[in-house]
């Protein structure tokens, strides 16, 4: 048995597609396109990367992108400032703050500055607890990436014992939030699964991980998930992204070699969740553009 490959990049393509025609029929019915506004701070290469693809995402469906740096020596009152005129601008559907910030910033006291309804990335503590309640208004963009993911690829979610190896705000809480909630009107997303949250102080990960029809791994350690920590025919959907010396490409939280035998079916990196997650946040921009105007 070979893994089926599930190919992020593929379907990230299809999604945008979808999200071109959408922004092309919201502009024939005279609606504006939708505006995303990315924020900045400092000069970290790997935020630098993510931020100009993400701004050539937005070219190609459509959407109006829009760059505001601030230099790593930027007090939080200035960045504050910057949040609140995005606020308030007609133009911006979406308000990206780039993480990680400078240290001397408070992330919490920036993310909830930042507009629920304009929070595309779905980090707010007001869409944080929408999500958590069943009525989620964005989907934070990992997560709902994967969602698509499996759901495109016809992997069983209902009843499906899932394993989530890490505990971020950002994958491990939410994507489990997401995965074990009953699909409803106001949720489609929700995976009607069976969730178990893994972290450092779990004991006996391996054994917890070989009862698991899925294992996510979503803790940014090269490699962590081997063949013997699963059982044959598992999913496994890989969201880290690391870098090692002497490579030049980048490496998962998953030994991809060695499980390809072995799984049914598994994400590749790159080329997995990456490209899901820029698409899923380009989904997002539309929604709340859609959301703010009544263009959808």
């Amino acid at each position: 048995m070979r893994a089926t490959i599930l190919d992020g990049t593929a379907l990230a393509q299809i999604v945008q597609a979808e999200l071109r025609a959408a922004i092309a029929h919201r502009r024939e019915r005279g609606y504006a396109p939708p505006g995303l506004a990315a924020v900045l701070v400092g000069a970290n290469p790997a935020s630098e990367w993510y931020v100009n693809a993400k701004r050539r995402d937005c070219e190609r469906v459509g959407i109006e992108s829009s760059l505001h740096r601030l230099p790593a020596d930027a007090s939080q009152a200035q960045l504050l400032e910057l949040i609140g005129r995005l606020n308030a601008d007609p133009r911006v559907d979406g308000i990206l703050v780039q993480l990680p910030l400078p240290p001397h910033f408070d992330e919490l006291t920036i993310l909830r500055a930042i507009d629920p309804t304009k929070d595309v990335d779905g980090f707010h503590p007001e869409n944080v607890g929408l999500l958590a309640t069943g009525h989620p208004r964005f989907v934070p963009c990992t997560p709902l990436g994967v969602w698509r993911l499996l759901t495109h690829y016809q992997v069983p979610l209902r009843g499906a014992a899932v394993v989530v190896v890490g505990r971020s705000n950002i994958v491990g809480k939410p994507l489990a939030t997401l995965l074990m909630q009953k699909p409803t009107r106001d949720n489609p997303y929700g995976g009607d699964a069976t969730v178990t949250v893994c972290h450092s102080a779990t004991r006996d990960l391996p054994t917890l991980c070989r009862q698991a029809d899925i294992v996510i791994v979503a803790i940014g350690q090269a490699h962590f998930l081997t063949a013997d920590m699963v059982k044959p025919g598992v999913v496994v959907v890989d969201v880290g992204i690391n870098k090692l010396a002497g490579q030049s490409q980048p490496v998962g939280d998953a030994d991809y070699h060695g499980l390809q035998a072995l799984a049914a079916a598994i994400t590749p990196v790159p080329g997995g969740v990456g490209p899901m997650t820029r698409a899923m946040l380009l989904a997002n921009t539309v929604q709340a553009a859609n959301a703010r105007s009544g263009g959808g």
